[in-house]
């Protein structure tokens, strides 16, 4: 081997930077436990809010040394910036994608036009935004112009306004408008990824992940190890729209008289539409209505709007009722038979709720002053700084600073309010937030503001972290979340790392017990091959994810094919007679083209999951990619190294087997070709099977492909899926619930409301879930626990999952061109290294024939296995790798086919019987090790990842027996008859 001393300084530089970068990580986790420890014994695990206190407490010790220096060149802070990122599954958090909406921004940029062609585009957009992959914004513009007529872009009533005047002008035609519209639409897009980066800023998670989803208005939010979840929700879908209202006056007549002309019109039509039901009333209700039929004098007939809405709320509110019964009365509030009776002097009367109090159980609703047009009197653009403190009776508050043509606005109106005796609604995101008085005469001058109200410390961070970085430009939907609890992030640690070090022992002993004193050295090359792949991972910044530990001990398996393959080659070498260090060297040289293209054909299956994959996948694509690169480092020139030093020594033998092993597979003879019409046979008898079952059963499809909401959740004692699946079906329509796991969990999938937008529905599905299920929960189990990241790290909701309707559409789209196109690489890779299409096409064969036993497997018996066999994106992370492999195994023998035949011709197949006995030895060994170390993490590695492990497992015994009965007999019978055409 030329250049040795380079490659000694290189292997002992890399090796020298991955443990320097790792060394953050040990830090950072050995400072982090003595803060648990120190929490832990001052925090009584009985005490009232032990998780949240622990935490806090753990928080503050950590400030406290923050800055201390640890090992005399960094400290905690330095150290947490450069530590492994860990992912959701391993740390707990939120990951969110935010659909900024482009119909937003188009009204926003048209000025909220009422042109009838306009809203009739975006009403067509909308319709056709279902059922295509196309932009929103091309399918804005198809919809104009095939109704467009006469009307242009540029007209003065759609974007030819003020607003856009220098840039737009009513003479330009619609090809010229469309260009400045898309860039308008990208600067909007790219300004709520600033607004949300700022708000993520203050956050105060660490390492936290947020990036955009090319041209789509997508944008990816990942804060692992958030704890308080809503919160997170609530600051990413947030589009801070502050608005500042004038209120009526209490008691106001007209809508006094309005409100009771609305309870007679909803007896009707509340009859009309079937909901005269009567249903059992709670305490609040019998309050309330007992309230209203007092204050009132009613009759004792139904009335729909007075037994749900209290009138004369507190303060400047014009009622109150229960926050259960918001949704419904602000629905009626909004039916245009109900609008219609409001007199003339309120008939713009803007109706919204207040933001509740935590621990409240009603809300007090306020009518707002307003014009044709909606506007408020003052928006949130005024406001030049915000900032969180105490108010005068030292309650949490917010601060505002307008600037001055909001402070002129703001003493004009609240000179207004002190004058009509009316209150000032400060309103963010359609929520009163609170509606003081003015008792200034004149007004407030200078601009300052506050809000106030019953605020914890936190919110009131968030709130002036939202008004300081600004609004959204439009509203932001989470169409795909995933939200794991903390302790099922250490689980996910501790079953990972379990499976990993099974895995590595195995490994290591395996390669000792079959090559003796050479498997020794594969072994250190294979244990400073983790080291590398781990630094990589942290010097890049890379996020480790417990598909990416998969992906780590996959390579753990995979990494000693390469070792395998060269002493194999090394043992035929000394067969034919050479000296030792001949045959080492040749053996080294021989197999390098299989080695090569083997892990050429896996990296290239790696690289169209990185491409097309998202989230955890791209975390085990990475790790797949950086393990291939350093496994052929450490296998090449790591283990040469010492084979060469080793044997440079005087006296020292080395040999490549065990007393055990060094005559297995010698002088094995056996016809595979001839047997390959009965592997047809079993292959096509399988194969049909299992695509029967594809076409009756089908497959158990997660929500990542159909959409839906899927929740983990963890009981005390075993639960009954079926009975719970009654109870939930019951309730939200539409429900299923399967053990995960162990007996006292389960998976509850639900398409409940999957259309609907807003963190509200997120909360109304948590509480319909711990309403039904409470009697499944331990006696005094609260709402509280039972939220992920809750008060109790045992029970309730462990993870769940919302991906929406459109983005489950694309991902089974991707999912497809992933398969597809890394058949179709590794297609013409074959083709362009074995010259021949017979290879190319065994190879195809043999993946295609692999990929459709997997996928008949998952549908038939996904009905009788006890774990999780849905189809979601780890499935198809899974059936790439099986690919990969299948292809990896096949390139082996069909190497070894090429150097023999072209070496001794084709001998009607004789020869490729003999390349095939030759490989057997390799092909056994690396698949063993690789089904030892999948069914490691299979057993070990948690219930999430054992859908994926099995269809690894199958993946692995399917591509093993293909590259032996199928590829290369296709590529033998097809190749056979070109030479027998050849030879007529």
């Amino acid at each position: 081997m030329q250049n040795k001393g380079l490659i000694k300084l290189f292997a002992f530089l890399f090796g020298l930077v991955s443990i320097y970068q790792l060394s953050y990580t040990f830090i950072t986790s050995r400072l982090e436990n003595e803060a648990e420890t120190y929490a832990t014994a001052r925090i009584p695990s009985t005490e009232d809010n032990y998780v949240a206190e622990r935490e806090a407490l753990e928080a503050r010790y950590l400030d406290s040394i923050g800055d201390n220096t640890v090992l005399g060149y960094t400290t905690y802070n330095e150290a947490k910036k450069k530590e492994l990122n860990k992912g959701l599954d391993l740390k707990g958090g939120i990951n969110v994608t935010l659909q900024i909406s482009v119909k937003d921004i188009l009204k926003g940029l048209a000025d909220n036009t009422r042109n009838p062609v306009f809203n009739k585009a975006l009403a067509d957009a909308d319709q056709a935004s279902k059922n295509s992959d196309d932009t929103y914004l091309n399918l804005f513009f198809e919809a104009f112009d095939n109704i467009k007529g006469d009307t242009k872009l540029a007209s003065p009533d759609i974007f030819a306004n003020k607003a856009l005047s220098d840039e737009i002008n009513f003479q330009m035609t619609d090809d010229q408008v469309k260009p400045i519209i898309r860039r308008k639409i990208d600067e909007s897009i790219v300004s709520a990824f600033e607004v949300l980066r700022e708000r993520i800023d203050g956050f105060g998670v660490t390492q936290p992940n947020i990036q955009r989803e090319g041209t789509s208005g997508r944008i990816l939010v990942e804060l692992p190890g958030a704890r308080d979840i809503a919160r997170a929700q609530d600051l990413l879908s947030s589009t801070a729209q502050l608005e500042f209202w004038e209120t009526y006056e209490p008691g106001n007549q007209p809508l006094i008289n309005f409100f009771i002309q609305a309870n007679e019109q909803l007896k009707t039509l509340v009859e009309d539409t079937g909901e005269e039901q009567v249903k059992e009333a709670s305490e609040i209700d019998t309050l309330l209505s007992d309230v209203a039929q007092d204050s009132l004098d009613l009759t004792a007939e139904r009335n729909p709007l007075f037994e749900k809405l209290q009138l004369n709320g507190p303060g400047f509110a014009i009622g109150i009722a229960a926050i259960k019964d918001t949704a419904e009365i602000g629905s009626w509030l909004r039916m245009p038979e109900i609008r219609r009776l409001l007199p003339a002097e309120v008939q713009f009367t803007k109706f919204l709720w207040e933001r509740p109090s935590q621990n409240s159980e009603v809300a007090a609703l306020y009518a707002l002053k307003s014009n044709r047009e909606g506007v408020p009197r003052i928006s949130g653009d005024v406001v030049s700084d915000a900032r969180d403190q105490f108010d005068q009776f030292n309650r949490p508050a917010v601060g505002m600073d307008m600037n001055v043509r909001g402070a002129k606005e703001w003493e004009k109106l609240t000179n207004e309010a002190n004058l009509n005796n009316t209150g000032i609604a400060i309103v963010l995101d359609n929520k009163v937030y609170t509606a003081p008085g003015v008792s200034q005469v004149g007004g407030i001058s200078g601009g300052s503001s506050e809000i106030t109200g019953t605020f914890t410390v936190n919110e009131t961070k968030d709130i002036a972290n939202v008004l300081r970085a600004g609004k959204l430009p439009a509203s932001a939907e989470i169409i795909d979340s995933f939200v794991v609890g903390p302790s099922l992030g250490q689980e996910a640690i501790d079953s990972g790392f379990t499976s990993f070090v099974i895995a590595m022992v195995f490994v290591l002993i395996w390669m000792f017990f079959y090559y003796g004193k050479a498997g020794i050295f594969s072994d250190i090359a294979l244990v400073f091959n983790i080291v590398l792949i781990f630094g990589v991972l942290a010097s890049l910044g890379a996020v480790l994810t417990l598909p990416g530990i998969a992906g780590i001990v996959l390579t753990i398996g995979m990494s000693v094919d390469a070792n395998v393959l060269i002493f194999e080659r090394i043992k035929e070498e000394v067969h034919k007679g050479k000296g030792k260090g001949q045959a080492i060297n040749d053996g080294f040289n021989n197999a390098l083209s299989s080695i090569l293209d083997a892990n050429i054909t896996t990296g290239l299956t790696a690289l169209i999951l990185l491409v097309f994959g998202s989230g955890p996948i791209k975390g085990f694509a990475t790790t797949l990619i950086i393990g291939i690169l350093t496994s052929l480092f450490t296998a090449i020139f790591v283990t040469r190294l010492l084979v060469d030093w080793y044997i440079s020594g005087k006296g020292r033998s080395l040999t490549f087997s065990t007393v055990i092993t060094k005559n297995l597979f010698q002088n094995v003879n056996i016809n595979f070709l001839s047997k390959r019409k009965i592997a047809y046979v079993i292959s096509a008898i399988i194969v049909t099977a299992g695509v029967a079952s594809l076409f009756t059963k089908g497959l158990d499809q997660g929500v990542d492909f159909v959409g839906g909401r899927n929740y983990q959740i963890r009981f005390i004692d075993p639960v009954n899926p079926s009975e719970i699946t009654n109870d939930l079906t019951a309730v939200l329509g539409s429900a299923s619930a399967k053990t995960f796991g162990d007996a006292n969990q389960i998976m509850v999938t639900t398409k409940y409301k999957v259309d609907a937008q807003g963190t509200e529905v997120d909360d109304e599905i948590l509480g319909i879930l711990y309403n039904t299920l409470q009697k499944y929960l331990p006696d005094g189990a609260t709402y509280e626990d039972f939220v992920p990241g809750g008060t109790n790290e045992d029970i309730g909701v462990m993870k769940y999952r919302k991906v929406g309707p459109t983005i489950a559409d694309d991902i089974k789209k991707n999912a497809v061109w992933a398969v597809l196109g890394s058949l179709a690489v590794v297609f013409l890779y074959i083709l362009l290294r074995f010259r021949k299409w017979q290879f190319s096409l065994g190879a195809v064969a043999a993946v295609f024939h692999d990929v459709l036993i997997v996928l008949g497997v998952f549908s038939f018996f996904s009905a009788y296995m006890p774990f999780s066999m849905e189809i979601d994106q780890a499935f198809i992370a899974a059936i790439l790798t099986v690919i990969g492999y299948s292809l990896n195994d096949t390139v082996v023998v069909f190497d070894r086919i090429r150097e023999i035949v072209t070496e001794k011709g084709f001998n009607a197949g004789i020869n490729i019987n003999e390349a095939l006995n030759s490989t057997l030895s390799r092909t056994l060994n690396t698949s063993l090790t690789t089904l030892v170390v999948l069914l490691a993490i299979f057993i070990f590695g948690g219930e999430t990842l054992r859908g994926f492990m099995f269809a690894m497992i199958v993946g692995i015994i399917v591509g093993t027996y293909s590259s032996l009965f199928i590829a290369t007999p296709v590529m033998f019978d097809t190749l056979k008859e070109k030479i027998s055409k050849r030879n007529r």
